[in-house]
């Protein structure tokens, strides 16, 4: 058995939790907040076995899609103020999934 735990942005985080209960598997949802911005992040918990990970995985790379987002270079990195200038874009969204050996799993 294998423990996932999946950090998706806010704006995935209802399509990605449908889609993984529609395909059979049990969701716990953490509001979590992280990352370069800051910004709200969920937490998905997934209890899965070792056969159905990679389709768990097929669920959030549906669900969670990548983005782009334009951002200053220049940072005031004490304060997170964005201020103007030169821009340029990263990589926001997707799923980062951590995945774990269940040593051991309950239900009381």
């Amino acid at each position: 058995m294998k423990l996932l735990i999946a950090i998706v942005q806010d704006i995935d985080a209802d399509a990605a939790g449908r889609g993984l209960t529609d395909e059979g598997f049990s969701v716990t949802r953490i509001g979590s907040t992280g990352g370069f911005f800051r910004q709200g992040n969920v937490t998905l918990l997934c209890g899965t076995p070792d056969d159905r990970v990679e389709d768990a995985l097929d669920v959030l790379k549906r669900t969670c899609e990548p983005r782009t987002r334009t951002i200053p270079l220049n940072i005031d990195a004490s304060e997170m103020l964005l201020t103007a200038g030169p821009t340029r874009e990263i990589r926001v969204g997707g799923a980062t999934v951590f995945i774990f050996d269940v040593e051991r799993f309950a239900r009381y």
